[in-house]
């Protein structure tokens, strides 16, 4: 084995050793927005195990980080303030995720993505954008996702490659569902909400609204759904 492999393996041993181990030691380091280093890129590799960090584990402290430990703590019963201290680094040492809890965790996160997303009502469609003053559809999403901690592609056509396939009768909060639009594949995106409504930035309304999944325009060309959450 060349030298540069034997580095890389001593590497992701030494992480997987300290991750299983979350020393007492650590606990005594508070991280919050803004931080850097390798405490954080253990939070964020712990984070992502338990599936409540999407993003790239790249030690930097971030607004997504900071999401995700807010949804970590409210799920915990923990104060949400977003900051890792003693309490919140013992909860994700002890956290331990079966098969059942991780789907309800899934489902709150779901529904909690479903829930932000409909704070944007009115906020103007613009043409490639990707920011509260402004959205277009994919942005919107990317946007949406990113402030619960989940990375997305920026295109709808990327979007449509990301998480697990979903049927429309297994639709759940959260789920991205996907239109064949102004072009062929996936050229549409928004975010199931329930009941048959997805929230979307919409060129032809002019703003972010709700809409039928049933209306005669969407039905005639919905492409499919994603699972992300």
């Amino acid at each position: 084995m060349k030298k540069s492999g034997k580095i890389i393996l001593c590497c992701c041993f030494f992480c997987l050793m300290v991750l299983a181990m979350m020393p007492a030691a650590l606990a005594q380091v508070a991280l919050k927005q803004g931080a850097s280093g390798n405490e954080v890129f253990m939070l964020q590799t712990k984070l992502k195990e338990i599936g409540y960090y999407q993003g790239e584990a790249d030690g930097a402290f971030g607004s997504g980080t900071r999401s995700a430990v807010i949804n970590f703590q409210l799920d915990c019963g923990l104060t949400a303030d977003g900051i890792v201290g003693t309490q919140t680094w013992q909860a994700l040492r002890d956290y331990r995720v079966s098969d059942t809890s991780r789907g309800q965790v899934d489902r709150r996160l779901g529904q909690r993505i479903a829930g932000y997303a409909q704070n944007f009502y009115g906020v103007p469609y613009v043409w490639a954008g990707r920011s509260p003053s402004g959205f277009d559809c994919s942005g919107f999403v990317s946007y949406v996702f990113a402030q619960n901690g989940v990375s997305l592609p920026r295109m709808a056509d990327e979007q449509y490659n990301v998480g697990m396939w979903v049927n429309r009768a297994d639709l759940q909060p959260g789920d991205l569902v996907f239109f064949s639009t102004y072009e062929a594949g996936a050229s549409h995106v928004g975010i199931y909400i329930g009941n048959g409504q997805f929230v979307h930035a919409s060129s032809g309304a002019g703003q972010v609204v709700s809409t039928s999944l049933y209306s005669q325009y969407y039905q005639a060309r919905y492409l499919g759904a994603r699972r992300v959450a």
